[in-house]
């Protein structure tokens, strides 16, 4: 195994006060008669501008009064990111083996800074909002190998995955990556699946090189 690549939230980071400002922000037009449409998600997970451009791209009309409070709604969720206590320890064993650690992850260009602040010095970062992709599109775990500089598949002449990934998503985190090659493991912190928290995936998985 050369890489492992990790989802952020629910998986590495934590939302403690959610606010959904996004959400609020398409209510708003909902009630100004805008028809909210299964793109509306996509646009806001792939493009770094915040409320206002957002609100500009769709139409909906702000006062300054809601502009405000929209963002402090924004300002207390983004506020409130955490790591989960088993992240950082994670990444450290991992990177004790040796082994390149980066994260893809489908977020809102606000929430890129405070994810880079929050785990800084990992070896990629495939975040949506910056690179303009989502998962599961295969271009979106493409992206993040490239970085990584690995290739999503078997070493030569070994059962084992060459890059593994883990997030709370079976469609985004476990089913998606295979496609493009990556182990893909899913992570229920209720405790109800295989892996309930990151250390138990990093000690369950073979983390020696040779």
């Amino acid at each position: 195994m050369t890489a492992v690549i990790f989802d952020l939230f629910g998986t590495l980071l934590q939302i403690r006060n959610r606010q959904n400002p996004f959400r609020q922000l398409l209510r708003l037009g909902s009630q100004q008669g805008r028809a909210a449409s299964p793109g509306d998600l996509r646009w806001i997970m792939t493009n770094a501008g915040g409320l206002q451009e957002a609100a500009d791209f769709f139409g909906i009309k702000l006062s300054s009064t809601q502009l405000i409070e929209l963002q402090s709604y924004l300002e207390l969720e983004l506020e409130s990111i955490t790591l989960f206590e088993d992240a950082l320890p994670a990444l450290a064993l991992l990177r004790h083996h040796q082994i390149r650690v980066g994260v893809c992850s489908n977020l809102g260009g606000p929430y890129c800074s405070v994810a880079r602040d929050l785990l800084p010095g990992l070896d990629g970062y495939a975040l949506s909002a910056e690179v303009g992709l989502m998962k599961p599109d295969v271009a979106m775990y493409q992206h993040i190998c490239t970085q990584l500089e690995v290739a999503p598949s078997q070493l030569p002449g070994s059962d084992a995955p060459n890059v593994l990934m883990i997030g709370d998503s079976w469609r985004c985190d476990a089913d998606g990556p295979r496609v493009a090659g990556i182990e893909g493991y899913h992570l229920d912190r209720s405790g109800a699946g295989r892996f309930c928290d990151l250390l138990e995936f990093v000690t369950g998985i073979n983390t020696s090189r040779g």
